[in-house]
């Protein structure tokens, strides 16, 4: 008891870190969801190619820090980067993959999304073969540095960073979806589409910017994963898209405080679980929580019964 104890901040300190990233990507799944009602199974490789592209800044800028820019900097770019590249990969994924059958049956733009994923993965394969890339982060940030909080924890500067910008992210996005004009519009169109229409939105940009908002949130928790968990690769966003899936189900797909919720509590799952039983079991104690969910309370923790239109 007193080493479980004494471990409890420590793990519930990675599991906000793990949790953060999960939140990041179940976003995305819950704000294309809530306007489509479309599980968007590429979005795990959005994610991935998030990652990539933060590499790809990382290494081209890594010989300018010698001669006087900002490690933050650096990082800030490699967000930004990830987070437009990957908002431009998410219409263009709606454009061509979704948009020509979203009159379809659901089946068909679910193929539609795991086709999609399958090209993704082996499109970076192809292009960027198989080898494992790795983050430099110590040339960003001092792999020794950080805060200790007595004697009960210690959170790298990394760890930290990925937390707080997670939340600024999250922060942004509810201001966004509660207290803007195209918010309004998001609310809008998730709730009648039809009827949105009829009062003159336009849902097409709608849908297009969920895509991009979604998918540039999957960016941005990918460069993260990479400065904590710094070796990236092409099938990385697989298991990392199942997380932010599961993670939506329990927060309630479609809600996106749910989503924030989901992430974090099965990061700390996740945790506890690698710390207190064992790594191996993670996986299957994650997916239990899932099945758990759906047998218990389907709709998630935050979800509402779904309104049947006549």
């Amino acid at each position: 008891m007193q080493d479980f104890l004494a471990q409890l901040p420590q793990q519930i300190i990675n599991g906000l870190t793990l949790g953060s990233v999960y939140a990041l990507i179940a976003l995305g799944y819950s704000m294309v969801y809530g306007i489509l009602q479309l599980l968007n199974f590429a979005h795990g490789d959005v994610y991935m190619v998030g990652a990539y592209i933060g590499f790809g800044v990382l290494t081209a800028l890594l010989p300018l820090i010698d001669t006087g820019l900002w490690p933050a900097m650096v990082i800030l770019l490699m967000i930004l980067a990830a987070m437009i590249g990957c908002g431009l990969l998410g219409v263009g994924i709606e454009w061509f993959a979704y948009r020509p059958l979203r009159n379809s049956p659901r089946i068909v733009p679910l193929i539609s999304a795991l086709g999609t994923s399958i090209l993704i993965q082996n499109a970076v394969q192809l292009t960027l073969t198989a080898q494992f890339r790795v983050y430099k982060t110590e040339k960003l940030i001092a792999l020794d540095s950080g805060l200790r909080l007595g004697d009960l924890a210690y959170i790298s500067t990394t760890r930290a960073l990925v937390i707080l910008a997670a939340i600024v992210l999250m922060i942004a996005l509810t201001y966004l979806v509660q207290r803007t004009k195209m918010g309004r519009a998001m609310r809008a169109v998730a709730i009648d589409r039809e009827a949105a229409a009829t009062m003159g939105v336009d849902v097409d940009r709608i849908i297009v910017f969920t895509f991009f908002i979604g998918s540039a949130l999957a960016g941005g928790a990918g460069v993260l994963t990479g400065l904590v968990f710094p070796r990236i690769f092409h099938t990385m966003g697989f298991n990392a898209g199942l997380k932010g899936f599961t993670a939506a189900v329990v927060g309630g797909i479609g809600n996106i405080p749910g989503a924030m919720l989901g992430g974090m509590l099965l990061g700390v799952v996740e945790a506890f679980t690698t710390g207190f039983v064992s790594p191996t079991f993670k996986e299957a104690i994650t997916f239990f929580v899932l099945i758990v969910f759906l047998l218990v309370r389907p709709r998630g923790l935050l979800g509402s019964t779904a309104l049947q239109k006549v």
